[in-house]
């Protein structure tokens, strides 16, 4: 089950941040056989399909890092889950990122984009909510430039 978030600035009590249910930078070339798959279940807990929330770290990996919404995109053997980021800032035109247009993941009803260049591992206690379920023909592009990039079925 998702943990609920505290509401504190400190990031180490977020969800994610710290720990052995840290979310953490994947090498998506190493990661073994990957099977992408669909299936949204709104029961609290993290799906593929879902867009979910929990701590990211920085590129910069510098133990910094800060709450935002990831794409769930993949089931790991040992509970772990794979993951892309989204991001509201523009990307038109950069080829390492998927235009997915707005949705109830950003309160402000803002465009989104996600990360094809940055796989995260997720763990389902480091998620800190459930946003919502991303519907098939979003997901599906983003899975197919996934599948493009790093030979994933």
């Amino acid at each position: 089950m998702i943990r609920p978030f505290k509401g504190t600035e400190d990031d180490e009590a977020l969800p994610g941040s710290t720990g052995p249910t840290a979310t953490v930078e994947a090498e998506p070339r190493q990661v073994g056989r990957v099977r992408t798959e669909y299936a949204p279940d709104p029961d609290g807990d993290p799906d593929p399909g879902e867009i979910v929330w929990t701590w990211v770290p920085y590129e910069e990996n510098d133990g910094r890092g800060k709450d935002r919404p990831v794409l769930v995109v993949a089931r790991e053997r040992g509970g772990t889950l794979l993951a892309v980021q989204l991001s509201s800032k523009r990307h038109d035109g950069d080829h390492e990122w998927v235009a997915i247009g707005a949705g109830p993941w950003d309160r402000a009803g803002r465009d989104s984009w996600v990360d094809v260049d940055r796989v995260l591992r997720v763990h389902p206690e480091g998620m800190r909510r459930e946003a919502c379920a991303l519907d098939r023909p979003r997901f599906d592009l983003v899975v197919m430039r996934l599948r493009q990039r790093y030979g994933w079925r």
